[in-house]
């Protein structure tokens, strides 16, 4: 198993509040890891402590053999870390593929300065992303033109502009249809097992959560009370209690959920 993000007990409090407490874990290359937990729980303290935005008060974080605790966004990034949101960010004025040209521009310094003239600019590798994600018939539509599910489809291409080897995606399927959802984790999925590429991802919706994550975390209150397969995290009695109040609603309606036999467990 080679490991991409080693978390080392991070903390992080507001005042009084304990936003993150003693949160341990690693990722590993080509690995579906879901953080889950109710609102408040501390995920996205937790990744925002990942990429950089804010810094642990104590603890240590390690990406791709660097210790990037007190690192910026951008060196973050730089190093192989890409991430999506939970609201979708493009320039709406901007064809699809210009989009993506911009992200693989700004990922290149030598081409950085001539920003402001796309023209070819790494149009083939953009076509190739777009191809990928499933949106070579949209390259040529202003992005202000798309459909929510497509723009999703163009944020995750435009994270792996800088051919990462983790990626952050932060409710990547918030404000989707229930079938566009499965559709673009298990997309998600095929393309972190063919690169390799090691994915956390917070998520809201269990049916995505269980067909899709090799394994679980779920934090409450800034504490990871339970980390494991989606059958261990599905009848933890804390998880089931703590998490979603009460114990045989969970088992029952995360059962149809889980992934068919090959899948991922």
């Amino acid at each position: 198993m080679t490991v991409v993000v080693d978390v080392d007990g991070i903390h992080k409090s507001y005042g009084g509040v304990h936003a993150v407490r003693g949160v341990s874990f690693r990722l590993a290359a080509g690995e579906m890891l879901a953080l889950i937990g109710p609102n408040g729980a501390g995920k996205s303290t937790c990744f925002n402590m990942l990429h950089g935005q804010i810094k642990p008060d104590r603890g240590r974080i390690t990406i791709l053999g660097r210790d990037t605790t007190r690192l910026d966004p951008r060196r973050i990034w730089a190093l192989g870390v890409g991430r999506t949101f939970q609201i979708t960010a493009t320039f709406g004025s901007m064809t699809v593929i210009e989009n993506v040209q911009v992200a693989l521009v700004s990922a290149d310094a030598a081409l950085a300065w001539r920003l402001g003239a796309l023209g070819t600019l790494k149009r083939a590798e953009a076509e190739r992303l777009l191809a990928l994600v499933g949106l070579a018939d949209q390259a040529g539509r202003p992005c202000g033109e798309l459909a929510y599910g497509d723009l999703k489809r163009l944020e995750l291409a435009v994270a792996l502009s800088n051919d990462p080897k983790v990626l952050l995606m932060d409710e990547p399927t918030a404000g989707m249809a229930p079938a566009e959802r499965i559709d673009l984790m298990r997309l998600t999925a095929e393309i972190a097992r063919e690169r390799g590429l090691g994915v956390l991802f917070t998520e809201h919706d269990m049916d995505v959560v269980f067909e899709h994550a090799d394994r679980i975390m779920v934090l409450d209150r800034g504490n990871l009370i339970a980390e494991g397969s989606p059958t261990a995290v599905r009848h933890d009695p804390k998880v089931r209690e703590v998490y979603l109040g009460g114990g045989s609603t969970f088992a029952a309606e995360t059962e149809v959920a889980a992934p068919a036999p090959g899948g991922a467990q």
